[in-house]
Order: C-alpha cells, then structure tokens, then sequence
C-alpha cells in the first residue's frame, strides 16, 4: 500500500483502538518484534533487484518472496497506466517471511514503474492475524516510501475492503493529503474494477475470486451488486478489440496498418518526439472513452484539434492491449519467453526468424511501430525515453499470455526481447 496510508503506528496514540481491531473472524495474534531494523544501507537495492528475471533462480536473493506471488505487474489498466497488484491472501504467516526482503521486493518492483503513472490494486482479503506484517514493519515502510512512490500514483482500488481497512483510513484521514485522499478507492466486488482494469488480466487468487461470489450470494436478489459487462456484438465499424486481418480487410486498399497506429504514430512523430515522459503519462477517462467510441463509430479523429500528446499515447496503447491477439502473437509466447536462454551469437537470427514467421499484417504493423519507436530513443536525451524504458511501456502491450493474465516472472523476458528488438531493429527489418 502506499506510504501516505502508513504511520508511526508504534508512537501515535491511535494503536490502542487499532489492536481491539479484528482483521477477520481468525482469533488475533500478538505480533513479535522484528528480529532486525531497516538501514539505508540495506534498503538501496536498486543495483541489485531484477524483480523481472525469468522465474528468479532459487538462490536469486528474492526468490523465496517472488515465489508467493504476493505482487505482481499486470500490464495497463484502461486508461494506459501500470497496474501493481498487491495479494494479502497470499502472504504466509508471519514467521514464515522475511518481512524485510518484502518491503524490497515491493520497492524493487515499484522503482521500475513510479517514472510513470501507475494504478495500485490492493486485494485484502486473506489478510488475518495470522499473517498481518508487525507494527515496526509498517513504520519502515512508512520511512521508505516517499514521495517518489506517492507522486505518479493515480489510483489506489482497495478490493473487499473490512471495517479494520475503512477504520484505519478514517483514524489517519487527517495526515493523508486531500489530493492522494481522492485518489483511494474502494472495490466491494470485483466487478466494480471492471471500469478501470480488465479483470481476465489480472492474476486474482482463487480464495479471492471464492470470497467475491460468496459475498454475491449472500446478497437478496434486489441487492445483487452489477456484474460484469457484457461482451456485446462489434459495432459495424468497430476498431478496437478487432482481428488485425479483419481490420485490413475492411481498408479500401488493404493497407495492413490500422487506422488507430497511423493516425496516433503520424500526430506523435510530428509533435511528441521532444515530450518529456511520452507514454508515461495517463490520459482524460473521459476524453479516452470518447476517442474509442469515435473510432468505433467510423467517426474521423483528429488529435491535432484535442491538443493532447497524451492522449495519442494513450490511444496507440490501448489499441495494441486490446487486440484480441498480441501483435507478436500467441505462437511466439514461449520463443520470447525463452529468448534470453538462447547464445547471444544466435539471438539476432531467431529474432529475426520470429519477426518473419508474423502474419504480413502483424510484421507490418510491428515494424511501423518499432520504427517509429527508433525516432522516440533518438531523441530520449530530451523525452528520456531509451530503449529499455520503451521496452517497460510497450513490452506488456505486444504480448501476453493466452489468460491474458501477466506475472512478474513473464514480464522480464518480454520486455528483455522488446528492447533487443528496439537496439537492432536496423538489423531485423532489413
């Protein structure tokens, strides 16, 4: 969670009410000491932390919290922004975690992300007195999350939130800023995350998927919480979440480039190479809304006239995610999830075998993508958008999973491929 909801809960005198607190309906435990105590030393990993390794190696140092699945990445939410998923349910009991390395771990994983804006998602179910973190922990985290962390955080959805949650917000309500204070959400059901984030992607437990619908089956009928959209017919012009083949199908001259790539890669080409954090930021709900249903409409856009550099990005993003297939396609998921395993001598020819082997759609699209890409790194000593920061906005967007779902450990060698991709595109698409 973030830091503005942390406090000195050891010195303020708000503990008291805190410990009558109940987190579930498991008896509560007195929480021990923490056997050591955070120094800046110990807590400056970024040297060392690849949170994104392919499946972290047992004597990686943070293999044995990885491994519980307690944070993950889950690509974009729908307005262009990271989603971090927190996992309570997933926390084994305390003396069974290095709580220490879990504070790292999830500052590890942030560091790749707070440049951009990002969504965090905290699932609470599961939390119980027999895995809730001590006191001290959260003063440490408290310390260590700064405004660095604070400052890109868009949204924070709290799911199945308890009286403890809601009590503890409402005890320290005075020192959380107004502005972060507006930007805490609370989900009852998971359906209500369906505005902002596509649940299907998101890698949410068993235990909390079981909660939810107990909690919608306790409900009358009349009280019934909305469930999830509907997935209704295209539009006759629909555009997003539409085969890349039919797309090109329906263009007058077949032209394997959509319309949505053309027209946000020609406007960003012409006035967002120089954009300081270009694809980083988040857009207008509202305006992102009404750009798709113009699109799907067969309406013309212009993105000249809206003057918003974002919301182009934003747009080319979303149209990428959406796709009802990656553009690098699912037959190519365990090839790019394996690449780094390959000798770097033979990495340029099966890059280069797996790029020709795309559907001619797919290949078009990506190489106009990638070149354009190339502009944007030239010019990253003024937009600071390298290669590899390209690689972490654009990788979770060409590829994922069959379950549409993106763990940490899927991540890393994505990106990693993305952004060989990006260095010797020169070479691939000769």
């Amino acid at each position: 969670m973030s830091s503005e909801l942390l406090v000195e809960l050891g010195e303020d005198p708000a503990t008291a009410q805190l410990e009558q607190l109940k987190l579930t309906t498991i008896e509560d435990q007195q929480w021990p000491p923490d056997e050591s105590t955070l120094t800046k030393s110990e807590t400056d990993v970024s040297q060392r932390f690849d949170a994104g390794s392919p499946h972290l190696p047992w004597d990686h140092p943070f293999y044995d919290i990885a491994r519980h699945q307690i944070i993950e990445v889950a690509g974009d939410d729908n307005f262009g922004r990271k989603v971090i998923v927190f996992n309570a349910c997933r926390m084994p009991p305390h003396h069974q975690l290095d709580h220490h390395k879990l504070l790292m771990y999830l500052k590890g994983t942030l560091d790749q992300y707070v440049e951009s804006d990002y969504t965090l998602i905290y699932f609470h179910h599961g939390l119980t007195g027999e895995n809730k973190p001590s006191l001290s922990w959260l003063r440490d985290a408290y310390r260590e999350f700064d405004r660095k962390y604070k400052k890109n955080i868009k949204a924070l959805y709290i799911v199945h939130p308890t009286m403890f949650i809601k009590t503890l917000l409402f005890l320290f309500k005075p020192i959380i800023s107004f502005k972060f204070g507006r930007k805490i959400n609370y989900a009852s059901y998971l359906s209500e995350l369906e505005d902002v984030v596509k649940c299907e992607q998101l890698l949410i437990p068993a235990r909390v998927k079981e909660y939810d619908n107990k909690l919608r089956a306790s409900l009358k009928p009349t009280g019934q919480p909305p469930t999830s959209p509907l997935h209704s017919p295209p539009l006759p012009n629909q555009v997003f979440g539409v085969p890349l083949a039919i797309l090109r199908q329906r263009n007058p001259d077949e032209d394997p480039i959509p319309l949505v790539m053309r027209d946000t890669i020609s406007f960003l080409s012409e006035q967002g190479l120089e954009i300081e954090g270009i694809f980083r930021r988040s857009a207008n709900v509202t305006l992102v809304k009404e750009v798709q249903l113009r699109y799907n409409s067969g309406e013309p856009v212009s993105f000249t006239e809206m003057e918003d550099i974002h919301l182009a990005a934003v747009i080319l993003k979303t149209f990428l995610r959406e796709l009802p297939e990656p553009l690098l396609t699912y037959q190519l998921y365990n090839d790019i999830i394996n690449f780094t395993s390959v000798s770097s001598d033979s990495q340029m020819a099966l890059m280069k075998t797996l790029v020709e082997s795309l559907p001619e759609e797919n290949a078009a699209s990506l190489r106009y993508l990638v070149t354009f890409l190339a502009q944007v790194s030239a010019n990253s000593e003024v937009n600071k958008m390298t290669n590899s920061n390209l690689a972490v906005v654009f990788g979770p967007n060409l590829l994922w999973g069959r379950d549409n779902a993106m763990s940490l450990s899927a991540i890393g060698p994505i990106n990693n491929f993305t952004r060989t991709l990006l260095d010797q595109q020169h070479l691939v698409f000769t």
